[in-house]
């Protein structure tokens, strides 16, 4: 359950490591597992360490979402990820993780980061998110 100002780790490879919900994207109160959230980013790595990283990583000239550079401050939208709070699933089993995580999203709903750092929730499958399945290393 992600509500307003509820900190969540970023999970992807973007550069943002902590981020604050501001809004929920379906008007409701709380966000779960696969919901869209706008957040604002609380910290982020150096500009100078992101632009090292870019620099040495080979794929860096052919992938522009690598040269993508996020400052504290900016807001972005996400999808939440992970919750503490547990979701329970079809089959009658409680699933919750130990943080809330998310992942950036661009203005058309993809993500915004080339790689997921960890695991996910299986809840993004039912809620047509096959891109952001096939980027994590793992699905729980």
């Amino acid at each position: 359950m992600i509500q307003l100002k509820t900190l969540l780790n970023v999970i992807d490879n973007t550069g943002a490591i902590i981020a604050e919900c501001i809004r929920v994207g379906h008007g409701g109160r709380y966000g779960r597992i696969g919901d869209p959230i706008t957040v604002v980013i609380k910290k982020a790595k150096p500009i100078s360490q992101v632009a090292s990283t870019v620099a040495t990583s080979p794929s860096a000239a052919s992938n522009p979402a690598a040269k993508l550079q996020i400052r504290r401050g900016e807001v972005k939208k996400a999808l939440i990820v992970r919750t503490r709070k547990e979701t329970r699933r079809l089959d009658g089993r409680y699933i919750k993780f130990d943080d809330n995580a998310c992942i950036l999203l661009n203005n058309k709903q993809e993500p915004l980061g080339t790689r997921v750092l960890g695991v996910v929730g299986a809840e993004l499958r039912n809620k047509k998110w096959g891109k952001v399945i096939s980027l994590a290393p793992r699905v729980v």
